[in-house]
């Protein structure tokens, strides 16, 4: 098992839910955490400890980003005018990796990190590599002509785990996907509830 795949299931048990909805998750068959000590009874979580559970498992969700990738983001979303929440989720959802992933390219957000590092993604006909690129509206993402016949693309594709939403319009066929607009939290397919009000109130507070 790569350290990444061990990473995303750790993630799962660590937050004691199946936050990607696959259903191969451990927490659907064991709902304690990892380690030797996973099984202790859990406590009624305080304030701070509900706030650092919902920014890990958001932070968790976008492919495990580092606190500082994360805060930068959040950063930014501070400076925008309006809901912070709402910002923070629209700019996750603009990185090129969590576009992939949502098109339905990949089967995960890690694996959506590695084919756009590995130089299989273009955005408007040009060559992208970076994961935390961030797609405007009217973008056009594509996968690259040489890589369309990739196994992980068409069994990403066959998933019925998740569907494609309606602020990108794919065609499977080409493999393009265009971003139309950017999200609201609303719009978002969580399979389980994101909190972006209580990340919000953590940073407010540290």
């Amino acid at each position: 098992m790569t350290k990444r795949t061990s990473a995303k299931y750790k993630i799962d048990r660590r937050m004691g839910e199946n936050i990607w909805g696959r259903p191969k998750s451990p927490v659907n068959k064991r709902e304690y955490g990892p380690g030797q000590h996973g099984q202790r009874r859990k406590n009624k979580l305080s304030d701070f400890g509900t706030q650092l559970r919902a920014k890990q498992k958001l932070k968790g969700y976008y492919g495990d980003l580092t606190e500082k990738q994360f805060r930068k983001i959040y950063t930014e979303a501070e400076r925008v005018r309006g809901d912070t929440g709402e910002m923070l989720v629209g700019l996750l959802e603009r990185r090129l990796d969590a576009v992939v992933y949502r098109a339905k390219f990949v089967p995960t957000v890690f694996a959506a990190r590695q084919f756009v590092n590995h130089g299989h993604v273009t955005v408007n006909g040009q060559r992208v590599n970076i994961a935390s690129y961030r797609v405007k509206e009217g973008d056009v993402i594509a996968v690259r002509e040489k890589s369309r016949q990739m196994t992980t693309i068409i069994e990403a594709i066959a998933l019925t785990e998740r569907d494609v939403p309606d602020y990108l319009e794919v065609d499977h066929s080409k493999l393009t996907a265009t971003f139309v607009r950017t999200p609201g939290l609303s719009d978002v397919p969580y399979p389980v509830q994101m909190e972006p009000n209580l990340v919000v109130e953590y940073y407010a507070k540290n």
